[in-house]
C-alpha cells in the first residue's frame, strides 16, 4: 500500500467524515494503517476536530440512535460498542442517559413477543429463561427485561 502524505490523509478523512459520522478512534486507526507518523496523525486529527468533521459526542448520539432503533440493541450492548470505539465515559453516560426506559420497552416488547412464538419450551419457567437469555444477549438490562416479561405473563 502506498504511504499517504499528511495532506492526502486529511483530504481522504475529511471526505469520509462529510459522508457519515466517524469517531476519533476510527480516524486514528485508518492513519495507523496508512503508516502515517504519529506527529502527523496528531496534526490531522486536531484539524479534523477543529473543523468539526469529527465530534465524538455527535458520533455517539447518532450511533446510539441507530443501534437502538434499527439494530434493536439494549443499553449494555450499545455501551460496550461505544467503549470499544474509545468514546469517553462521560460522553457515553450522557448520551445513553438521554434514552428513556420507555424507548427500550417499546423495542424489547415486540422482540420478546416474536421470540416467544418461535421458542419451544416444556414449561413457562424454561420459556422465560430462554427469553431472558435472548434479551440479555441483545444488551437489555434485567429490570427492562423483567418489566416486559411481567406484562407478557399477564397477557398469557
Amino acid at each position: 500500500m502506498k504511504q499517504k502524505t499528511e495532506n492526502d490523509a486529511y483530504l481522504t478523512l475529511a471526505a469520509l467524515c462529510a459522508q457519515a459520522e466517524h469517531c476519533q478512534y476510527e480516524m486514528l486507526e485508518k492513519m495507523r494503517r496508512w503508516e502515517l507518523p504519529e506527529e502527523a496523525q496528531a496534526r490531522v486529527m486536531a484539524k479534523l476536530v477543529k473543523e468539526r468533521y469529527v465530534d465524538d459526542e455527535r458520533y455517539a448520539q447518532a450511533f446510539v440512535k441507530d443501534k437502538i432503533r434499527y439494530n434493536k440493541w439494549g443499553r449494555r450492548k450499545v455501551e460496550q460498542a461505544l467503549w470499544q470505539k474509545r468514546i469517553d465515559e462521560d460522553i457515553r453516560k450522557r448520551v445513553l442517559d438521554e434514552v428513556d426506559d420507555d424507548e427500550y420497552l417499546s423495542i424489547l416488547r415486540p422482540l420478546l413477543k416474536q421470540k416467544r412464538r418461535s421458542t419451544k419450551a416444556s414449561s413457562d419457567y424454561e420459556l422465560n429463561q430462554k427469553l431472558i437469555r435472548f434479551a440479555v444477549g441483545r444488551g437489555f438490562t434485567f429490570d427492562i427485561i423483567r418489566q416486559c416479561l411481567d406484562v407478557e405473563d399477564e397477557l398469557v
